[in-house]
């Protein structure tokens, strides 16, 4: 093996320790609003796509819904101050993504299909789609679907009314 790749294969591994530690300081930090909000739920860890993943799940989701709010506002509160929590710990901007009730998850699959049917109508008019304004999260997502499908998308505005365009090719 050479140098370069044992380099490689170290920082690579450093990373997914650094990330597994973002976890473990966001699932503690977590557990204590959980206990103070006398809320039930379990703590979900993992890494994906070079971020750290914290879920936080229950039997009775509708009692989690309290920490989603309305369209996720909660949810993303949550989310930045549990980044807040790890960076005061580590010392590093964490990017750390927050999921309360499979919130995110089904919201990331709405966002697929969108995408993929913006990407569709793009292909079939030739014409650009603008999308209703999004968060940073949602217009990744859909960033992504788009590009999945083949083609070029751009984020227009100003935050809180950034929105993204479907490009044709």
């Amino acid at each position: 093996m050479t140098e370069g790749t044992t380099s490689a294969a170290a920082e690579g591994g450093d990373t997914l320790t650094r990330l597994e530690q973002e976890g473990e300081i966001a699932a503690d930090y977590l557990e204590g609003l959980l206990d103070i909000a006398d809320l039930d739920g379990d703590i979900d860890m993992d890494v994906e796509a070079d971020r750290a993943a914290v879920s936080i799940i229950s039997d009775s989701a509708r009692e989690l819904q309290k920490l989603v709010g309305r369209d996720g506002e909660v949810l993303e509160a949550l989310q930045e101050l549990t980044r807040l929590a790890v960076h005061r710990e580590t010392g590093d901007r964490s990017r750390l993504m927050l999921d309360i009730a499979g919130f995110r998850a089904k919201k990331r699959a709405e966002l697929a299909e969108l995408g993929a049917k913006a990407a569709a109508e793009v292909k079939s008019t030739g014409q650009p789609v603008k999308l209703d304004p999004m968060t940073p999260f949602e217009r990744k997502v859909v960033h992504d679907a788009i590009a999945g499908a083949g083609l070029r998308s751009e984020s227009e505005g100003e935050e809180p009314q950034r929105f993204v365009v479907v490009l044709p090719a």
